[in-house]
Order: C-alpha cells, then sequence, then structure tokens
C-alpha cells in the first residue's frame, strides 16, 4: 500500500469499509452486541445501507463502526482514516486546524475527531515498566507558554506531566499531573514500574522516598551540571530527550494545550514515540485496533481523564 494519502481507504468509503473491517474482524465478522464470531449475514439490497450485518445469533444488525469510537458519526470513514494518518505522519504532531484546511473539513469537526483518534492510543491493559535489572527513567516537566510572551507578566500556567521511560524496550508512558509531590507521584509510579526495576531519576527531593521501594535507585544532580554517571548507565537523557520532541510539538505545532486535554496529547506523543520506528501507514493501521471498546461523546470532549 501507498505510504501517502493517495491510498484508496482515504478517498473511497468501500475501500475504507472492507480496510477497517479486516483490522477490526481479522477472523471475521463480530457482534457487538451480543460477542458471537464470525456468525452473521452482510444485509444486500437497496433498502440497507453498506456494510450493514445482522447477527445470526441475537438477530440484531450492526455495522464495523458499531462500539468504537467512529459510531454515530456522520463524517465518512475515508475521511477518519485520512485524518487519522495526518496525526501520524507528523513527528511533532499536527494541529486540527492545518488538517481542517487539508481536508476541507470544519475546524469544530476536526478538533472532536482529533481527540477520538487520541483516545484510541490509550491502553487499559498496560502492563507494569522494567523488571530485574531493567532501568526506567522517571522524570516530570511543565508544559506551557513563557511569560514574556503574554500581555499581563503574570506567571505562565504549567500544567505538569510525568514521564515513566523503560530504556530496554524503549517505551514511554506520560501522565498529566495536579503537582510534582511524592504523594502525588508515588502510586502513579508504583502501579506502572515493577519494584524490581532500577529507578532513574535527578536529585529531586520527591523521588528520594519513592525510589526506597524499587531494587535500585540512582540519580543524576542536574543542579551541580551532572547528566549522566557510571559511563552512559545512569541518566535520564532518554525522558529530556521525549520532552524536547513534545514541547516542540506544542509549541510549534498546537501553541496552546488546554489543561483539560493534554492527558490526551500525551497519548498521542506516547503513541508516535513508542511506533518511532515502524511507517507512517503502518503506524496508523498499528492504532485501529484501540477504537474498539471506547467512545468519546462531544459534551464529554471537555473532561478531563482519569491518570
Amino acid at each position: 500500500m501507498a505510504n501517502d494519502l493517495s491510498n484508496p481507504i482515504f478517498h473511497d468509503e468501500d475501500a475504507a469499509r472492507a480496510w477497517l473491517e479486516a483490522r477490526v474482524w481479522p477472523n471475521g465478522p463480530v457482534c457487538p452486541h451480543c460477542k458471537a464470531e464470525n456468525h452473521a449475514t452482510l444485509m444486500k439490497g437497496k433498502s440497507h445501507r453498506a456494510g450493514l450485518y445482522q447477527c445470526n445469533a441475537c438477530l440484531k444488525p450492526f455495522t464495523v463502526t458499531v462500539g468504537t469510537l467512529y459510531e454515530s458519526s456522520k463524517v465518512p470513514l475515508h475521511t477518519w482514516l485520512a485524518v487519522t494518518f495526518l496525526m501520524m505522519s507528523s513527528k511533532k504532531g499536527m494541529s486540527a486546524l492545518q488538517i481542517s484546511r487539508m481536508i476541507g473539513r470544519p475546524y469544530k469537526t476536526v478538533w472532536f475527531m482529533c481527540h477520538r483518534i487520541r483516545e484510541s492510543f490509550r491502553n487499559d491493559a498496560a502492563t507494569p515498566f522494567g523488571g530485574p535489572n531493567t532501568p526506567v527513567e522517571a522524570d516530570e516537566t511543565f508544559v506551557g507558554g513563557k511569560a514574556k510572551n503574554r500581555a499581563f507578566k503574570e506567571p505562565a500556567p504549567k500544567k505538569a506531566v510525568l514521564s515513566l521511560i523503560d530504556r530496554e524496550k524503549g517505551q514511554v508512558r506520560s501522565f498529566h499531573v495536579p503537582n510534582v509531590t511524592a504523594k502525588t507521584l508515588k502510586p502513579i509510579i508504583a502501579k506502572n514500574v515493577e519494584a524490581a526495576s532500577v529507578l532513574m531519576t535527578d536529585e529531586a527531593p520527591v523521588y528520594s522516598g519513592i525510589g526506597k521501594r524499587f531494587d535500585a535507585h540512582h540519580t543524576v544532580n542536574h543542579s551541580a551540571n551532572e547528566y549522566v554517571r557510571l559511563g552512559s548507565y545512569i541518566h535520564i537523557n532518554t525522558a529530556e530527550s521525549f520532552f524536547s520532541i513534545v514541547k516542540r510539538g506544542i509549541i510549534g505545532s498546537y501553541h496552546h494545550v488546554s489543561e483539560a486535554h493534554l492527558h490526551r496529547y500525551m497519548l498521542e506523543f506516547d503513541y508516535r514515540y513508542n511506533t518511532r520506528s515502524t511507517r507512517d501507514f503502518d503506524r496508523m493501521a498499528g492504532s485501529i485496533p484501540g477504537i474498539v471498546g471506547k467512545r468519546l461523546m462531544y459534551r464529554r470532549a471537555g473532561e478531563a481523564g482519569p491518570l
């Protein structure tokens, strides 16, 4: 398949539906109502909309979009796939306004589509990072504008983000946190990093107590211009590199990210980073299974999700 927007699935609705069905239902249609597998009949005829199936077990009709992020959407499937591809083909992200200009859809529609797509990157079944002798970096950063760029000189509204990086797997997992305190960070790190891991952090005092639950805890002293120790083993440079991508993306592509949606933007940055070695089209295709079982209603788009 072509690795650009010339692919038929981005322009033809029948091609898009067939492509989506093959990925959501690799072993045949699955009824979203009773979960019966490969036990449905494709409804044909002018009185039935394209792609409509009837389950032979519960007799209820369904399409491939039922029970997914695309359910009840008036936007064509091929447009959904095109927007997903555009989001995945830019290392630092692409704004909804830019995508709106490219596909000729209203900004408000594309903005909501992008947030729905970001929900597909959420992995509720993620297992803890690390393991015996495995280094896991933990670091936090603050996302937001600079005071010098504001009309008034009060402090810029920064938002805190904690990122964990499994150095061996090359995977990152980020969380928007209300504050950077041991009370806030400890349960997140404890849930997402195995106790047998080697925790790598900076010298911030919030990590001193947290590090005691791990087999080892090493720090680097940034205030003394120390960024690596013990050869190239003790450092958090991987996290710092990831943060540079995030900040350049937010400043250069999105310009402004509200606190209510920061957790979704971080899902997007995490997913792109974790699939950085794959082609753009494969990265887009890999996100499709994540649309199943997740729905984001417009009235909920402005709500901040759980950590």
